[in-house]
């Protein structure tokens, strides 16, 4: 095992001990970037994007840029993979389709994943992203990952 891979299997298992999965987002450039957070809720966790002046695409809404809630669910469902598989590398993304159904207006964006398939080597995770409810996504999405 490379030294990379042993400390990525080091975080995820601090993380899932300690219930601090920061040391996890720092070791994720894009994720640490626009502030991801990851919350244990028993045995599942909560992706949240704070509310940054840094991640408005449109002033006049004031609107999340879509790019932005795009790459909040595309690292959310990479670090959930590598959270419950254990896994000593990133996924690589293979595939990302979004379905943007509301603005993201300024403020709390919040995401949780399932994993629908899961073989040896490719990973298919449905994302869903909310705001004020669960039950009204401001975007949905689909993504597979090469797991090796």
């Amino acid at each position: 095992m490379s030294q990379d891979a042993a400390r990525i299997e080091s975080l995820i298992r601090q993380a899932h001990d300690s219930g601090d999965y920061e040391p996890l987002i720092d070791a994720v450039p894009y994720a640490k970037l626009i502030g991801i957070q990851v919350q244990a809720l028993g045995d599942e966790v909560l992706f949240r994007l704070p509310m940054s002046s840094d991640n408005i695409g449109n002033p006049v809404l004031p609107a999340i840029h879509g790019g932005v809630i795009a790459g909040f669910m595309e690292q959310a469902a990479m670090l959930h993979l590598m959270i419950f598989m254990n896994s000593p590398q990133f996924p690589k993304i293979i595939d990302f389709s979004i379905d943007y159904l509301r603005a993201g207006l300024k403020k709390d964006t919040y995401a949780s994943c399932q994993v629908w398939r899961q073989g040896r080597r490719v990973g298919n995770v449905a994302i869903t992203a909310w705001q004020t409810r669960s039950n009204e996504p401001i975007a949905t999405a689909r993504a597979h990952f090469k797991l090796d």
